[in-house]
């Protein structure tokens, strides 16, 4: 490099306090920390000074921060942004790849937790262990022959993008409970999905034979509204739905209606559309459905490598190399032109 230490910014605090402390003591990069209580055009200013973004998860992220075109526009020194987790839908990818900006994540390093939660969420649910806690809790003396559960043993898993989460979904309910497991993931061939532990089907087989659906893909203009009436309508009765993914791949009303309408036996769901839901959201009134805010991968374990696993990206960028979760690496090219320009050297080619 010329001599000049890139800056990475970032709001209030990282999840973390490990990465601060690690990029501090490797001393490569300067981090710039931002307040959402100072003044916008302080803010601006600061960000206009950095080639690096540390991203906020979107519950905690306030506007005008989202990285969307606008964003990518105003502040054309950014060199790379990066996402807190494995979501990145609060980074307009697009706009990004066009500016030479490069989008990183932090895939798989919360997705044991996810994993974790969503068969918590399973056996939440066939177990009726919050529906007979509140019955407890509001009548005191319960009918217990009122509340029969389900095994989870011997019944079925449908997964919905069988990545860094849902691989690990598959081997707990496989390995822990005897699942059989069904994966609808297009972006896999077969082969990989049976090395991944599941069975290759459609959508709609998935949905038909499944008595749990989880949802562990990404929100892209894909998914969104994946999962509407006519998706619910095909789940058996028995079933529940699991989203600890992102909100608005199901269609909050759709799952509403199905709920009422006995279509399918309850939802776990750790994501809303908007978040936090508001307390007199339609789906918080139902007893066979849990609810959880947005903390499936938020766990002691998860946070700690999320925020290691990122200060280590960050450092791997800035010493010209390809980091290990580059989303968009059509931006590659024009971003080793603008870090070239930037830095004085040029970063190392991608290889296949």
């Amino acid at each position: 490099m010329n001599g000049q230490k890139p800056r990475v910014t970032y709001f209030e605090k990282w999840v973390d306090p490990v990465a601060v402390t690690r990029l501090e003591e490797e001393g490569s990069i300067d981090l710039i920390r931002q307040s959402y209580d100072d003044p916008e055009a302080l803010n601006r200013e600061l960000m206009d000074t950095a080639q690096g973004y540390q991203i906020a998860p979107r519950v905690e992220l306030k506007a005008p921060w989202f990285a969307d075109a606008a964003f990518v526009a105003r502040h054309p020194a950014l060199l790379a942004i990066c996402s807190t987790g494995s979501g990145y839908d609060v980074i307009d990818v697009e706009a990004c790849t066009r500016a030479g900006i490069v989008v990183c994540n932090q895939a798989g390093t919360n997705a044991q937790a996810v994993a974790e939660h969503a068969v918590a969420l399973m056996l939440t649910l066939s177990k009726r262990l919050v529906s007979t806690d509140r019955a407890l809790r509001r009548q005191g003396r319960v009918e217990r022959f009122a509340y029969p559960g389900n095994d989870l043993f011997g019944k079925t898993v449908g997964i919905v993008g069988l990545g860094h989460i849902g691989r690990r979904v598959a081997g707990i309910c496989r390995n822990g409970f005897g699942m059989t497991v069904l994966a609808y993931d297009p972006y896999l061939p077969g082969d990989e999905i049976a090395a991944r532990g599941a069975t290759e089907t459609t959508f709609d087989t998935l949905l038909a034979r499944s008595d749990f659906v989880s949802v562990n893909c990404p929100r892209t203009a894909e998914t969104l509204g994946m999962f509407g009436a006519e998706a619910f309508a095909a789940m058996k009765p028995s079933a529940y739905f699991i989203n600890t993914a992102r909100g608005g791949i199901h269609d909050e009303t759709a799952l509403d209606a199905a709920l009422r309408a006995g279509s399918i036996a309850g939802a776990g769901l750790d994501v809303f559309l908007e978040e936090p839901p508001a307390q007199d959201h339609p789906l918080l009134a139902f007893d066979n459905v849990v609810a959880n805010p947005h903390i499936a991968g938020l766990t002691h374990e998860s946070l700690y490598t999320m925020s290691a696993e990122a200060a280590a990206q960050w450092i791997t960028l800035f010493r010209g190399e390809v980091p290990p979760r580059l989303i968009n690496p059509a931006a590659w090219p024009k971003f080793c032109d603008r870090f070239e320009a930037a830095f004085g050297s040029r970063p190392a080619a991608l290889t296949n």
